[in-house]
């Protein structure tokens, strides 16, 4: 059985069903158990964050053991419902990519994303449906969240992509996907096509020059995760105060946000 309760995958799926879950995107257990206790109703993980914090590029170059580790290792730390970004499953056989959304059911999480990125529709249906025959072999049904890079990648001409993405979006809704991920869509007009015909609650990615939250949920938007924004953005304070310090060897500038050593320090103390 997997160590979700079933309650928190059915709590998972209700939070897409009104409203505009806002949805942070974590890199290891500190960082998800710090969004957590600010109020997050979720918790994502971003492969890129993810893969950066294990030594590894973002690509699926990730090795599977390590993204199981480190799933399970926030999901011990964390009660808020868990999805995993699993990017293209690791593999091009749907047997082994619906292994794998085993394993990482079993470490802990609640839902999955997999996407198409540059492979083929085709392809990225017959790994939902192995993923959720996977999942029901263990009496759960796993949220798959399917991602597909029309937008992101800018396939095809720019006025055909809502027209793409529908299409797209209807052969992996009859595959078993749960719900419909459209990074890089950014035109109020482009989402609410979107999600007022794609059958399936839509998630979004947080971008520069996008609509508000509140605009997002009256245009049907159902999700809006940061992707790897504050990962990289933490990322960079490192570099900054990496830099300070390398540069005169003084103290670094006071902690921001009441994260302090001691603060963290409770926060993991639950665990």
């Amino acid at each position: 059985m997997p160590i979700a309760p079933p309650s928190s995958i059915r709590e998972f799926r209700q939070l897409h069903q009104t409203g505009l879950l806002l949805l942070v995107n974590a890199w290891d257990a500190g960082s998800a158990r710090v969004m957590e206790s600010l109020g997050a109703k979720a918790i994502a993980t971003t492969s890129a964050g993810l893969a950066w914090s294990q030594g590894y590029p973002d690509g699926d170059l990730l090795p599977v053991s390590r993204l199981l580790d480190a799933v399970a290792s926030i999901a011990r730390v964390v009660k808020v419902p868990l999805t995993v970004d699993m990017e293209g499953g690791y593999s091009n056989e749907p047997r082994a990519v619906g292994e794998l959304a085993a394993g990482v059911l079993d470490a802990g999480a609640v839902g999955i994303n997999l996407e198409d990125g540059t492979g083929t529709v085709d392809l990225l249906c017959a790994k939902i449906e192995a993923v959720k025959r996977a999942a029901a072999s263990k009496g759960a049904d796993l949220f798959v969240n399917a991602r597909t890079d029309v937008f992101l990648r800018g396939i095809g001409p720019a006025e055909r992509r809502v027209e793409e993405t529908l299409a797209r979006a209807r052969r992996l809704r009859d595959a078993g996907a749960d719900g419909l991920f459209v990074p890089g869509v950014k035109a109020p007009t482009d989402i609410k096509a979107i999600a007022s015909e794609a059958g399936l609650p839509l998630n979004v990615m947080a971008m520069v020059g996008m609509s508000h939250a509140s605009e997002l949920e009256s245009l049907g938007a159902r999700r809006l995760s940061s992707g790897a924004n504050i990962a990289t953005a933490t990322l960079g304070r490192v570099a900054t105060l990496t830099t300070e310090f390398l540069r005169n060897g003084g103290a670094v500038s006071p902690p921001e946000a009441g994260i302090t050593y001691p603060a963290i320090n409770a926060l993991l103390n639950r665990a």
